[in-house]
């Protein structure tokens, strides 16, 4: 079954998705962190709505995200690929695309925001 996984998802089973996740991390940290500086003291309109959804990825991506990973990685690792494998990995699914969602808007919230 491993041999058969790896055919379809090179990293499936393995550790990589974990590894990239040292360098993800403080990529949006450093992202979120560049837009307090650039919003100034106290945040309006736009940049706080922005901030505000950042919260939520942040925390999205810390309290669902990682552990479904680390779950998901161990579980592949073992090659156990039963029900509550696909449960978690079907919620790490709809938890990035959330994620991705949230991203989305900000991206076009920022492109607005250096128009105006």
């Amino acid at each position: 079954m491993q041999t058969v996984l790896r055919h379809i998802h090179p990293l499936a089973g393995g550790l990589a998705i974990l590894w990239g996740l040292l360098v993800l991390a403080p990529c949006l940290a450093l992202t979120n962190f560049s837009g307090y500086q650039m919003a100034g003291g106290a945040p309006r309109g736009l940049a706080l709505a922005k901030f505000r959804r950042m919260r939520v990825i942040g925390a999205n991506g810390l309290c669902v995200l990682v552990p479904c990973a680390f779950f998901l990685a161990l579980r592949a690792s073992a090659q156990t690929f039963d029900g509550l494998f696909y449960g978690v990995q079907l919620l790490e699914l709809l938890a990035g695309a959330v994620n991705l969602a949230l991203l989305g808007i900000n991206f076009r919230d920022g492109v607005r925001m250096a128009r105006a």
